[in-house]
């Protein structure tokens, strides 16, 4: 029936998906492994770290803590991304990767989940948020090439890969990666 539905509604494959988790049954559970927070001490020349799917940053290695502050384990993506002013400094595509992270919000997290209803909550009192959210723009996060510009080594352009880990569905681990012999590959070597 719910295929039928979206086919009638001429949904995408990434609305179609959002709509198979909000008919769900039960609600999705949030596991967190320590694995994978040993993973990231071994990678080294990228930034990496862990997020869950509600986008609350759960570890993270030295180059991505040196990226932004935004990386910290304990920091909200999403509310740093709308509430943070800072943010909107560093990334030069502001515009763009608040929609890209609305819509990656809206598809992975579980909006049954009390904290994430409250994290939306806190976030709709921002006008650029909730006139993201209104669209319901559903698309998960992507590989794709985001670019900073870091108040100590300037620009960079980073390709993003956000890799689902084994065993904890729930979390999602993200690396960045400049193209060798770049000048995003040098400055990635002066932000330690």
């Amino acid at each position: 029936m719910l295929r039928a539905l979206a086919r009638a509604l001429e949904l995408d494959v990434d609305t179609s998906a959002h709509m198979f988790v909000l008919a769900a049954s039960h609600p999705v559970q949030h596991a967190e492994t320590e694995d994978v927070h040993q993973l990231l001490d071994t990678w080294v020349g990228s930034p990496a770290y862990v997020r869950n799917r509600r986008f609350d940053v759960l570890a993270a290695n030295k180059q991505a803590r040196a990226l932004a502050p935004m990386y910290e384990p304990g920091h909200n993506l999403a509310r740093d991304m709308f509430l943070d002013p800072d943010i909107r400094q560093l990334l030069p595509d502001w515009p763009e990767i608040a929609a890209q992270t609305v819509a990656a919000l809206r598809a992975e997290a579980d909006p049954r989940d009390p904290r994430t209803a409250r994290l939306v909550a806190e976030l709709e009192a921002n006008d650029d948020f909730r006139s993201l959210w209104a669209r319901h723009d559903a698309r998960p996060s992507r590989d794709e090439l985001k670019r900073f510009v870091h108040p100590v080594v300037g620009e960079l352009a980073l390709r993003r890969q956000a890799l689902t880990v084994g065993g904890a569905e729930q979390q999602v681990i993200i690396v960045y990666q400049a193209a060798p012999g770049s000048p995003s590959a040098a400055a990635l070597v002066r932000l330690l």
